[in-house]
C-alpha cells in the first residue's frame, strides 16, 4: 500500500489535487474504437476472439449463451449459507428499490382546459454487466437484476466474463437463477457492452445497460450512451473515510483495505483531525495490507482537515463513490452531503454492508461523477411518459398564442396546424 500525506488546502483546490494524485497512478485513457469495429463487423466471432484475448479464461471459448439450466444447477449446488445470504440481499435490495418507484399516473389539468397525463413505464430490455474473470461478483448480479425486476423490465440479460475454466462463476450463475434472469452470456469487457448496445447474431440489443466495470467497460459505456441508456460511470471503486481521534483506527483501516480488494485502481482517501490520528490509521492499513493477500497494491492519500465542517466541504468537492462518516461531528452533518454516491454514517456502518446486504445499491457513480449521477435505482430502467389531450375549447384558447410564437420563430406551419383545430370548431 502506498500512503501519501497531502497538505490541507481549499476544498475545491484540494479535491482537484487529489484527482490528479490518483490519476497519475492510473494508466492512460483507453481506446475502445477497435473493439467496437470488430464487434460491428464480425459479431459473435469477434466476441469469442476478444474473450479469449482479454479475459481470464484458459480455455478457448466456443459459445456465448449460457443455458439457464446451468444457473439453476449452480443454485442447487450452492452452499446453503451463501444462498441464504444472496436471497437476503435480493429481498433487501428489492424492498429499497420498490420504495423508490413512482407507479402512479397523475392527471394534470391546466387553465385552458387541456390535460397532461404523466407517469412512468419500464424499458423493454436491460443488460446487466457483472465483472468477473479471476474474481466474481454475484453481488452485482443482485444489485442490477433485482432492481431491474422491481422496475418492471420484461427482458433481463446478464453478461459476465468467463473464468479460467471458460465458465461464468457458479455463484454468479446461482444469483442469476435467484433473480430470474432471462438470458446469460459468457462475455465481458468493452466487447460485451458493444454487443448489448448494438447486437450480434446471438445477443439482441437492449435499451439500458447497467453495472460496474474497469476502464474499458466505462469507455465503452461512454461510447454507446445515447444509443442506449446507461446507469452511470461506475468504474474502479473509491472510498473516502472521515474520522476523529475517537474512531477505532483498526475499523477504519479494515474499511479502506476492503475497498482495496477491488483492485489496484481503487482510490482510498482518509481525512482526520490531526497528524497522530492519521499515523495510527496508516500503521493499521500497512499491517492489514501485509497480512491479507486479497488487498491489492493501492494508493492511500491522507489529509488533516481543520474541522468536520471543512472535511464535509472536501467530500462534496471530491464526490467519492462511498463516503464513511465515522466520527460524531461529521455524521451529524450528513444532510449537507450533495455529491457522494452513498453515505455511511456511524462506527457500525461499514461500506461492506452496502456492498452486499444492507439493501442500498452498490452500483454507484465513481471518479467524481456523483455530481451528476446517483445510485442505480428503478429510475435507471424506467422512462417518463406524457399523454396530452385537448378538447375544442382548449384548442381555441391556445391556438392564437401558439400561432404568434410560431411565426416569431419562423415556423408558420406550426401555427397553421394549431389554428386549423380552432377553425374546425367554428
Amino acid at each position: 500500500m502506498r500512503i501519501s500525506r497531502l497538505p490541507w488546502a481549499a476544498p475545491d483546490e484540494l479535491a482537484a489535487e487529489l484527482r490528479d494524485h490518483f490519476t497519475d497512478f492510473e494508466e492512460g485513457a483507453v481506446d475502445v474504437s477497435d473493439i467496437a469495429a470488430e464487434v460491428a463487423s464480425k459479431g459473435d466471432a469477434a466476441l469469442l476472439e476478444l474473450t479469449a484475448r482479454f479475459d481470464a479464461t484458459e480455455i478457448e471459448p466456443t459459445r456465448l449463451a449460457v443455458p439457464l439450466d446451468e444457473a439453476d444447477d449452480a443454485l442447487e449446488e450452492l452452499d446453503d449459507e451463501v444462498e441464504a445470504t444472496l436471497r437476503m440481499a435480493v429481498e433487501n435490495v428489492s424492498i429499497v428499490a420498490a420504495a423508490q418507484l413512482n407507479d402512479e399516473e397523475r392527471l394534470v389539468e391546466l387553465p385552458q382546459g387541456q390535460t397532461v397525463l404523466v407517469g412512468e413505464v419500464p424499458v423493454g430490455a436491460a443488460g446487466i454487466y457483472a465483472p468477473g474473470g479471476r474474481a466474481s461478483y454475484p453481488s452485482t448480479v443482485v444489485m442490477g437484476c433485482a432492481t431491474a425486476r422491481v422496475a418492471g423490465v420484461e427482458r433481463l440479460v446478464l453478461v459476465a466474463p468467463p473464468g479460467p475454466d471458460g465458465k461464468i462463476n457458479p455463484t454468479t450463475l446461482a444469483a442469476a437463477s435467484i433473480c430470474g434472469v432471462d438470458e446469460i452470456y459468457a462475455v465481458g469487457g468493452a466487447q460485451a457492452i458493444f454487443a448489448l448496445a448494438r447486437g450480434t447474431e446471438s445477443i439482441k440489443p437492449v435499451d439500458v445497460i447497467a453495472g460496474p466495470g474497469n476502464d474499458w467497460v466505462q469507455a465503452a459505456k461512454k461510447t454507446v450512451f445515447g444509443e442506449v441508456g446507461i446507469d452511470s460511470l461506475a468504474g474502479p471503486s473509491d472510498l473516502m473515510v472521515i474520522l476523529d481521534g475517537d474512531t477505532d483506527p483498526h475499523l477504519a483501516a479494515l474499511d479502506l483495505c476492503a475497498q482495496a480488494e477491488h483492485g489496484s485502481e481503487s482510490i482510498l482517501l482518509a481525512v482526520g483531525p490531526d497528524d497522530e490520528t492519521l499515523k495510527r490509521l496508516e500503521a493499521e492499513v500497512e499491517r492489514i495490507a501485509l497480512e491479507q493477500p486479497s488487498v491489492k497494491h493501492c494508493r492511500l492519500a491522507t489529509v488533516v482537515a481543520p474541522s468536520s465542517e471543512l472535511a464535509i466541504d472536501l467530500a462534496n468537492a471530491f464526490a467519492p463513490e462511498h463516503l464513511q462518516l465515522m466520527d460524531e461531528g461529521s455524521a451529524a452533518l450528513a444532510s449537507r452531503i450533495r455529491t457522494a454516491g452513498c453515505v455511511f454514517t456511524g462506527p457500525f456502518t461499514a461500506t461492506a454492508f452496502g456492498d452486499y446486504v444492507a439493501g442500498s445499491n452498490h452500483v454507484l457513480p465513481t471518479d467524481g461523477t456523483g455530481r451528476i449521477f446517483g445510485p442505480l435505482s428503478p429510475a435507471t430502467f424506467r422512462r417518463k411518459t406524457a399523454r396530452v389531450s385537448l378538447d375544442a375549447d382548449a384548442a381555441r384558447l391556445l391556438a392564437g398564442p401558439l400561432d404568434a410564437l410560431a411565426r416569431a420563430e419562423g415556423l408558420p406551419v406550426h401555427g397553421m396546424s394549431a389554428t386549423a383545430r380552432a377553425e374546425e370548431d367554428e
